[in-house]
């Protein structure tokens, strides 16, 4: 995989996710899973993509750390939305998976990056 395609997957996952909470009720318990998926999907491509302009391998790295943190936490609301409301379409599915996949790309990238 080339870095420009995880640039754009980074990017399409941030773009998916909000589209997805939008179809989320308006009750409380979805405003706060809107909030924080919402940012920490984002978040993701926009670390990632900052990293692509660091001034050091050590900077690249932790500007890598940081997606993959925000990667973590994306899949984290994702699982508990699994478990709230049990959501079984094909678009949340593929939230999932694509959120497990980035999570294992950026620690690969971080484990692999020698300072």
């Amino acid at each position: 995989m080339k870095q420009n395609d995880l640039l754009l997957r980074t990017f399409d996952f941030g773009v998916n996710c909000l589209k997805f909470l939008r179809k989320l009720p308006n009750d409380s318990e979805s405003k706060l899973i809107r909030f924080q998926l919402g940012k920490s999907a984002t978040s993701i491509g926009a670390n990632y993509e900052e990293s692509q302009a660091g001034s050091s391998k050590a900077d690249f790295r932790n500007k890598v750390k940081i997606a993959l943190r925000e990667a973590r936490e994306a899949n984290f609301w994702l699982r508990i939305l699994e478990k709230l409301d049990a959501y079984d379409s094909e678009e949340f599915k593929n939230l999932l998976k694509e959120s497990n996949e980035l999570k294992n790309i950026l620690a690969t990238i971080v484990n692999n990056t020698k300072i």
